[in-house]
């Protein structure tokens, strides 16, 4: 069997897109809700396959960032669980925005603790991923634990301002 690629879909996730997401990605890393992951797990189902998710947390705090409470995270966590078409594979956190290295430090001890904790109770397996760290603080991810790093600036280049920017 030829390897290929795994697609991951990063960033929030709509209920309304949740369709296409199941066709197109292998791993989900944005299941922030329970509405959210029952929706996934009824299109895969309709679509005869299973996908992988990650849960994603709000480790920052900030408003602007999406993903459970980390206080909420072992009950969206055993919801997945319990859904048929999701292989749950893990937590996922964006650090802070302009938080600095220490900030950023925090929020990924944050997301491995809350791992820890769903480990010592049973619902995530010893191996599950940490998706933590993008292009400005992938290496102190790695330091606490990263097992997914997401480093597309570091490999692209910024992304190309969009229309507001523009005027």
């Amino acid at each position: 069997v030829e390897p290929r690629p795994r697609w991951h879909l990063v960033g929030h996730l709509q209920s309304n897109k949740a369709k296409r997401a199941v066709q197109l990605f292998d791993v989900i890393q944005s299941l922030d809700s329970a509405a959210i992951a029952d929706e996934v797990s009824k299109r895969a189902v309709q679509s005869g396959r299973s996908v992988a998710g990650l849960v994603e947390v709000n480790t920052s705090g900030d408003r602007t960032k999406y993903g459970v409470t980390p206080q909420g995270a072992m009950k969206l966590l055993e919801h997945v669980r319990g859904l048929r078409a999701i292989a749950l594979g893990g937590l996922m956190t964006i650090g802070p925005l302009g938080g600095g290295p220490e900030g950023a430090r925090d929020s990924f001890r944050a997301l491995a603790a809350i791992r820890e904790e769903a480990v010592r109770a049973g619902a995530l397996a010893p191996d599950a991923e940490l998706s933590m760290g993008m292009s400005d603080d992938f290496e102190i991810a790695i330091d606490e634990g990263a097992t997914i790093i997401r480093i597309g600036t570091a490999l692209f280049g910024p992304r190309p301002a969009g229309p507001a920017a523009a005027g």
